[in-house]
């Protein structure tokens, strides 16, 4: 049987393997699901991944499926109920937070600005495909992530620095960044996965 090569992050833990074989860098444009998964890189400021992956199943139902309309009405008692949830990354900052993003997010939808379209404009609606070879060699933030984490925060979102919306866009497969020899690396267009 062939062992399958993947980037090198992913080794060593079976949970990190399936996010990166099943998730990690797949084009994401529901912008719901892209405004949750926004969220959880906020978590992970300062933490490692794997941290918010074991939690994330513990952050959906904390956050109730991270629906913005549900968690723009979040008050104060929901942020002490939050804060006591020992499922979840107990960080108020990060907690209120989200509950702003929620509003951002809401206030963009009511204005007719569609929260998918607005993060895709920045690489024409398509996957910036690198071509890395060693892990060493990915960048921590890129001018792109520098611009839209620019124009989130001018919108008003939190946590939503340039190496936090790096990793995002990574994530939700805005970049493909996975290694060139990796078996989930997208092939060159025109040619079937």
């Amino acid at each position: 049987m062939k062992t399958l090569t993947r980037c090198a992050w992913c080794e060593g833990d079976p949970l990190l393997r399936a996010y990166h074989d099943e998730e990690w860098g797949f084009p994401e444009r529901d912008g719901r699901a892209l405004w949750e998964k926004l969220m959880l890189d906020g978590f992970q400021a300062g933490l490692a991944w794997i941290t918010i992956l074991r939690k994330r199943d513990a952050f959906r139902r904390a956050f109730e499926g991270f629906d913005p309309a549900v968690v723009a009405r979040y008050g104060p008692d929901d942020v002490n109920r939050l804060l006591v949830d020992p499922g979840i990354v107990r960080s108020r900052a990060k907690i209120e937070a989200v509950i702003s993003n929620a509003r951002v997010y809401e206030s963009m939808q009511a204005a007719g600005d569609d929260f998918s379209a607005f993060v895709w404009r920045f690489t024409g609606g398509k996957t910036i495909r690198n071509a890395w070879t060693t892990i060493r060699e990915v960048p921590a933030k890129t001018p792109i992530s520098e611009e839209m984490s620019a124009a989130l925060k001018k919108r008003g979102f939190k946590f939503a620095g340039p190496v936090i919306v790096y990793a995002w866009m990574q994530a939700v497969g805005i970049v493909d960044d996975h290694l060139v020899d990796c078996f989930r690396r997208s092939p060159p267009k025109g040619k079937a996965r």
